[in-house]
């Protein structure tokens, strides 16, 4: 996880959920398909082109690594999120708390290696629900034993009664830029 503003980390997205399937030109006469999605390790959104034949579906995961890729003939392009379609703008959020309920072990571990940003500032604060006097309680609750689960967070320290969607509202706002710090996000 990059927690430093002005790096822009290159990761390289091995898979990718799709949010929409789109025509690749739609001011055009072109009927090629293209779609659009987001990389399951930097959250990285993606045009990509499929296999002749292969039809994609919404919130599918697809392979992009270097190996044998069966859907996806190749990476067109990066996007913004303003480059999204309606449908893939709805379908993000949801792909997003897919993602963070399936690495739930990566996320736990940023709870407890978190650390400040400046003097003033705390790297779990610019997670939601966690403010000064919170921030002291989850760090005192983690420096007694490490959190195991978004479970054992939300037990431990009640105010933060859904880490994980705290998680992933962070991930959608560093997708639509509203910080500089980026922890979950690369490349964006």
């Amino acid at each position: 996880m990059n927690n430093n503003k002005s790096e822009k980390v290159q990761i390289k997205e091995e898979y990718a959920i799709v949010l929409d399937v789109v025509l690749e030109n739609q001011n055009s006469f072109s009927d090629n398909e293209v779609a659009q999605a987001i990389g399951t390790t930097g959250y990285t959104l993606l045009e990509l082109v499929p296999k002749r034949g292969v039809i994609l579906k919404t919130g599918q995961k697809v392979y992009l690594g270097d190996g044998k890729r069966d859907e996806i003939q190749y990476i067109k392009k990066s996007l913004k999120k303003s480059d999204l379609s309606n449908d893939a703008s709805l379908e993000l959020e949801f792909a997003v708390a897919e993602i963070v309920k399936e690495k739930e072990a990566e996320f736990v571990n940023f709870f407890n290696r978190a650390g400040p940003i400046t003097i003033r500032k705390h790297s779990l604060e610019l997670v939601g629900g966690v403010g000064k006097k919170h921030l002291s309680d989850l760090m005192w609750e983690r420096d007694k034993k490490p959190f195991e689960s978004f479970e054992d967070i939300t037990t431990r320290c009640p105010f933060l009664s859904h880490p994980a969607q705290a998680v992933s509202k962070r991930i959608m706002d560093e997708i639509a830029g509203k910080d500089d710090f980026k922890f979950f996000t690369h490349n964006i």
